[in-house]
């Protein structure tokens, strides 16, 4: 059987696979898996669900799955595709902005509900880690005092997973969706099922599969996939040029900290060492080499 080749991290499907209604039952059991609260969740109301416009309207967006459960609390979803220097700030500008946006004027703060804040990305957030999920929490460095029920922010780095599917039987909750997020497109439908036999992960198969076989809904997942290729091209272009450009300023300064070098030397006069030369801007330096050839050649006439 030929594998269904829908990928749950892009963006459009993660959305209609965990933003749609009848589905919520598998974003139920993600949020419990990520989150593990003392209190489970055991219902939800999606504010913002699955809406093929949306995706029509604007074909870069991120569309996040925004979520009510049974005592208030939110919970913010998206699925990013690419990391940049800003995202950090980002996730926590989105994560303030749904907390404080709960209030209307002359409303009680006493109102607000707790907020979770859900960013998995499909590469890698920080290079010095290779933990998957890190969690935030407004906490007291020196006594360890959580300010709870205010402001959570989850990162799910899924470019560092790497459970194998033999691992998949003993499995915690969250290793195995994350595990069904990077992997589903690779199996067939059937052969999911068998991997994943709960009715939440049944749910979330039978989504990316109709997505498969569905032409409306097809064309439009290949449409955000050749967008998310091209984004990603522009990005890794910027940076190939970023380093190529840095490179050459390298061996540029490199040479220029060489020839003041070189004539310090032969005036007998202390070479200049890095820590003494990379403060200076390159007209600096270029105005220092001409003063040092100048006295060399007054030295030598």
């Amino acid at each position: 059987m030929q594998p269904i080749g829908i990928r749950p991290t892009n963006d459009f499907a993660f959305k209609k696979t965990f933003g749609s209604p009848e589905n919520k039952v598998a974003l139920i059991s993600l949020l419990n898996a990520i989150l593990t609260l003392p209190v489970p969740i055991v219902d939800v109301t999606i504010e913002n669900p699955y809406n093929l416009q949306d995706f029509q309207n604007d074909k870069l967006s991120i569309l996040d799955i925004r979520a009510v459960d049974q005592r208030g609390a939110i919970y913010d979803v998206e699925m990013q595709l690419s990391t940049h220097s800003g995202l950090v700030k980002r996730i926590v500008f989105y994560g303030c902005e749904v907390y404080a946006g709960q209030l209307k004027a002359g409303d009680d703060y006493s109102k607000l509900k707790p907020v979770y804040s859900i960013c998995l990305l499909e590469g890698q957030l920080w290079d010095d880690s290779p933990k998957v999920h890190h969690a935030f929490r407004l906490v007291d460095q020196d006594s360890g005092r959580l300010l709870g029920e205010t402001l959570e922010i989850h990162t799910l780095e899924l470019g560092w997973y790497n459970l194998q599917e033999s691992e998949l039987e003993t499995a915690s909750l969250l290793d195995r969706w994350l595990y069904w997020l990077l992997h589903a497109h690779q199996y067939d439908a059937q052969t999911l099922g068998s991997l994943f036999s709960q009715p939440e992960f049944q749910k979330a198969t039978d989504s990316i599969d109709r997505i498969a076989k569905k032409t409306e809904d097809k064309a439009m997942y290949d449409t955000r996939e050749k967008a998310i290729r091209d984004q990603q091209w522009i990005l890794n272009a910027a940076r190939r040029e970023g380093r190529e450009e840095g490179e050459i300023k390298g061996r540029e300064e490199g040479e220029l900290f060489g020839k003041i070098r070189m004539l310090q030397n032969l005036l007998s006069l202390p070479q200049s060492t890095d820590q003494e030369l990379h403060p200076r801007s390159r007209t600096e330096l270029e105005t220092l080499a001409t003063e040092l050839q100048a006295q060399l050649r007054k030295r030598m006439t």
